[in-house]
């Protein structure tokens, strides 16, 4: 790390029960130094160290550190002139582009809260956020904002920072980025309205003297983290400042091959993904190295800035490292300036990550982690041991242990399998406004992940199952009641279960079992389009399989089990049928 601080002890006797650190590598520590600083005083350091690098990278267009900064500081000088005070919410729906990294330490400058609200919500997904949160503001694309002009009626948001797409591109392109998304039916007209500021105005103002807030890292939150927790109602992960700084120093300490100020990190991962926020942006902006953006992982692309900007870190998900090794082309192109790739957000397939090795020589590692944790708990070795099938080890001052499934109480012995509950720096607060459900999740610093795993003699973790009936497309989660609520709108939908079955690319996808109206008709097609309207896309289901009856238990709740266990077989006694119509 560029920033030092007064080390944050471990819990006395903490390493009597450590019993993973020995199978530590040996330039591993097994405690690390939490600088006792706010997020972005830490990266304000690291513009001080390197004020002339390159922190930003988009297609071509690059800002240094000092750029990058006056940019933060002329939007947090707007909104403390706007009447943003700290602690209040500044919602950011945006894909990756410079404008995320911008807004949000503008925010944190300004002692305001960041909600992270994915680009891919829309209607009811958006609305609910928006609710929950309450933002003072909220920080969009001109290609965005009609998505939230739909909603005002049922929720409204007092101020909105609207920029343009093609403002972010190097200028000679600008004029083509209109075109290619008219192209393909996206808005490009810029809107009006009392609530819009547009980022033009932003930008006029000087930012170099902005004096950032003051603000107690233990206490304050700096992100709003959305997650489905175990229960799939949406609910956010309260990041403190210290959360957020203890995970990048874990992160960054565990990556013995890193070299501070000379990485470049290619981010394809999105930045509304707690992942991507920490993993693609923080560890590196707190150190002085060159953040690649991408708006959308697309793998064509991903091969061209390879070859352009030669990154020497990247962050990914199982399906995009399984997409690079299944296009054709990848093996024109020279991959052999990554080092590193940590690997999250779903399980990572063993041939994936051999081949991927074997094409580029770099170090391909699983880890694992949550939204609530900010996000990493365990990673595998780099260097030195590592298990096939694991998670790895828990990070400096990490604690881990297995619990009965019943209880929650009770220890379990190494190699049975039970919940997996976590100890640490990084662990939340708790959930915004509910104590009720942060009790059930959170007791003396424990946070129980909802995962079901076993640990291995040496401390080791393996994630064997999950605890409810999470569907984690891609990384993202989507929970069947949601899904299925929509459903049942359909005026042709008597019953309904949604369950998740295997995928190569995403891992999992959504499958739908529906039951129709009597002399009711629809298609496969007419469904999954009528919830396609209604939430974000990788929610919707790739494929309906119509039923004379569900599965039920007796008290009557759909077994989302034996769905998901019989595949296509037909339900004993009730017999597929096509879609009628």
């Amino acid at each position: 790390m560029t920033a030092a601080g007064p080390t944050v002890a471990a819990p006395e006797g903490a390493d009597e029960h450590r019993f993973w650190l020995k199978h530590y590598p040996a330039n591993v520590p097994h405690h690390v130094t939490v600088p006792d600083r706010s997020l972005h005083a830490l990266v304000a350091e690291a513009v001080r160290t390197y004020p002339g690098h390159t922190a930003l990278i988009y297609y071509g267009r690059r800002y240094t550190y000092a750029e990058f900064w006056r940019e933060t500081g002329r939007f947090a000088e707007q909104l403390r002139a706007d009447g943003i005070r700290p602690g209040d919410r500044v919602a950011l729906y945006l894909p990756n582009t410079p404008l995320y990294p911008i807004a949000l330490f503008g925010i944190l400058r300004a002692g305001a809260i960041a909600v992270q609200i994915s680009p891919l919500y829309l209607g009811q997904d958006l609305v609910a956020l928006l609710k929950d949160s309450e933002p003072a503001a909220i920080v969009t694309l001109e290609i965005l904002y009609p998505n939230i002009a739909r909603v005002r009626a049922e929720h409204s948001v007092p101020r909105a920072y609207v920029a343009r797409f093609r403002d972010f591109y190097p200028g000679f392109a600008r004029p083509f980025v209109n075109r290619v998304l008219r192209k393909r039916g996206r808005p490009t007209d810029f809107p009006a309205g009392p609530e819009v500021v547009p980022w033009t105005a932003v930008r006029r103002r000087d930012g170099r003297s902005f004096v950032d807030a003051v603000v107690d890292p233990a206490t304050a939150v700096a992100v709003l983290q959305y997650t489905g927790g175990t229960t799939g109602i949406a609910r956010a992960a309260m990041l403190s400042h210290r959360n957020l700084v203890a995970n990048v120093v874990q992160a960054n300490t565990w990556n013995v091959r890193r070299r501070a100020g000379e990485e470049v990190i290619l981010t394809a991962i999105p930045l509304f993904h707690i992942y991507g926020l920490t993993v693609g942006l923080l560890l590196g902006l707190t150190e002085g190295d060159a953040v690649v953006l991408q708006t959308q992982p697309d793998v064509p692309e991903l091969l061209r800035l390879i070859r352009r900007y030669r990154p020497t870190q990247f962050p990914g998900v199982p399906a995009l490292y399984a997409g690079l090794l299944r296009n054709p082309k990848t093996k024109e192109y020279d991959l052999h300036s990554i080092r590193f790739c940590l690997s999250g957000s779903a399980p990572l397939p063993q041939e994936v990550q051999r081949q991927f090795e074997t094409l580029t020589g770099a170090a391909l590692i699983e880890g694992y982690g949550l939204s609530e944790t900010s996000p990493a708990t365990h990673v595998n070795p780099l260097e030195g041991d590592r298990r096939a099938g694991s998670i790895g080890l828990p990070l400096p001052d990490t604690d881990q242990k297995v619990v009965d499934l019943e209880s929650g109480m009770r220890e379990l012995p190494i190699g049975e399998i039970g919940e997996l509950v976590v100890r640490g720096p990084q662990v939340m607060l708790g959930y915004y406004r509910r104590p009720g459900e942060t009790a059930l999740v959170l007791e003396n610093g424990w946070f129980r992940t909802g995962d079901v795993a076993r640990l291995d003699a040496d401390g080791f973790a393996y994630i064997v199952d999950r605890k409810k009936d999470m569907i984690n497309v891609a990384g993202m989660k989507v929970w069947p009641r949601e899904v299925e609520e929509i459903l049942f709108q359909h005026p042709a939908v008597q019953d309904a279960a949604v369950v998740g079955t295997p995928d190569p690319e995403r891992g999992e996808v959504v499958k739908a079992y529906v039951v129709l109206r009597p002399g009711a008709t629809a298609t496969e097609g007419d469904l999954i389009a009528f919830v396609r309207e209604r939430l974000a896309h990788f929610k919707a289901p790739r494929s309906i399989e119509f039923r004379d009856a569900l599965p039920r238990s007796g008290v009557q709740k759909v077994l989302r089990r034996v769905l998901r266990d019989e595949g296509t077989a037909p339900t004993p006694g009730a017999a597929p049928r096509a879609p009628p119509g």
